[in-house]
């Protein structure tokens, strides 16, 4: 899309873009706030609730909800929601950190590769992920309110958020592959992205995702994301940019 094109110019000019920060920060969380509308009393309430979040490969969000909870029944009601994605944890200012209230519409999913990247994602959610009263949600955007610090405040609209499918299809299609790949023969190599390339420590990490800007990564209840420098869009650039981590990460103290 020219849009990305032209975000891909605005990074290199004078850092990021505000629609990759927003995306960043979307394909990083694996929560969120949610926003609904709570009919009650005569009025309307936003109610606030905390969601775990996977996203497609274009960011778009994704949620397991149960019908037996009250954001559930409100988006039944009203399918305007908003999703807040905090990325200002462990910083000493947290109002310096980047924040992203996404505004949109939520809808819901029976595509199993939605299901699948959603389960990748949150493990545990599989035995109670098939319940008859638990369904999956895409919260599709229209815009965001992105702050990302001090004085950087901007309204981006949902096209400069969400990465062009078609450019994405290519490596979705063979994302299960490379994930399966990656876990049984290169977890070493994983670890080594996780220890050496994000700093972080402990052992047996394990990948979830892949998406032509990165890829996710999980050690229990802990989640990361290592970013590549240019965005890969088929199986054969995210092969040759996983290899040059694990030479970059071996090389590395």
């Amino acid at each position: 899309m020219a849009a990305e094109a032209d975000d891909e110019d605005r990074e290199e000019e004078s850092g990021p873009a505000p629609g990759i920060i927003a995306r960043g920060l979307i394909r990083a969380a694996d929560r969120a706030t949610l926003a609904t509308s709570l009919a009650r009393d005569g009025a309307n309430w936003p109610y606030a609730s905390l969601v775990m979040v996977a996203c497609m490969p274009d960011a778009t969000p994704l949620l397991l909800i149960s019908d037996l909870a009250e954001h559930t029944k409100n988006i039944q009601r009203d399918l305007h929601v908003s999703l807040l994605f905090d990325g200002t944890g462990g910083l000493e200012e947290p109002l310096t950190g980047p924040r992203l209230t996404l505004v949109g519409r939520a809808r819901e999913t029976v595509d199993p590769a939605d299901r699948a990247r959603f389960l990748a994602r949150h493990p545990s959610a599989a035995p109670y992920s098939s319940f008859h009263d638990f369904r999956y949600f895409r919260v599709e955007p229209t815009r965001g309110h992105l702050v990302a610090g001090f004085g950087r405040i901007h309204w981006v609209d949902a096209r400069d958020i969400l990465y062009d499918p078609a450019r994405a299809a290519s490596l979705a299609a063979a994302e299960a592959e490379i994930v399966q790949h990656m876990n049984r023969d290169h977890a070493d190599a994983l670890t080594l992205y996780a220890q050496r390339l994000l700093g972080l420590d402990g052992a047996e990490w394990s990948m979830t995702g892949i998406d032509p800007e990165g890829i996710d990564l999980r050690r229990r209840g802990r989640v990361a994301r290592l970013t590549f420098p240019r965005p890969v869009e088929d199986a054969a650039a995210a092969r040759a940019a996983l290899v040059a981590w694990a030479r970059e990460a071996r090389t590395k103290a």
